[in-house]
């Protein structure tokens, strides 16, 4: 999907460098949300370069796996929270980890959500929507960060 203009429009971007996952993804938020605007990387790098365009409007969420070539979602969360204008984005890292320190690191990398990638269609969809509905303004004032399964 292309990226556009419309402000109205729910802007959320995706770094996942697995094909299936990412197909799985749209069709899952277009359930969710037809009119969302989804634009996608297949790196950190990729996601970095993107967002280093000073897109307009900036996402309103980012979901961000954190294994992938290139940069990983590790190093692209650092990098992200270290730029002036995109530190307060609200990134969503996923992985089919639940291992704790996993998790910690993510959050204390500025993380607002760190969530295991459900193992279903419907948790997918659950997910999103979940997301999506989330009060950013609120969790970013009270400095919260949360995780999902």
């Amino acid at each position: 999907m292309a990226l556009q203009k419309n402000k109205s429009l729910r802007n959320i971007y995706l770094a996942d460098d697995d094909d299936d996952d990412r197909t799985l993804f749209v069709e899952a938020l277009q359930e969710v949300d037809s009119t969302a605007v989804l634009t996608q990387a297949e790196d950190g790098k990729q996601l970095l370069e993107i967002l280093h365009g000073d897109p307009d409007p900036l996402p309103e969420v980012i979901f961000l796996d954190i294994n992938m070539p290139k940069i990983g979602g590790f190093e692209c969360l650092a990098q992200i929270k270290q730029h002036t204008n995109l530190k307060k984005l609200p990134i969503i890292m996923l992985s089919t980890s639940s291992d704790p320190v996993t998790i910690d690191k993510a959050l204390e990398l500025g993380a607002t959500v760190y969530a295991v990638k459900p193992s279903s269609f419907d948790g997918l969809k659950t997910l999103i929507k979940n997301v999506l509905q989330m009060d950013w303004i609120s969790i970013q004032q009270n400095k919260k960060r949360t995780r999902l399964e």
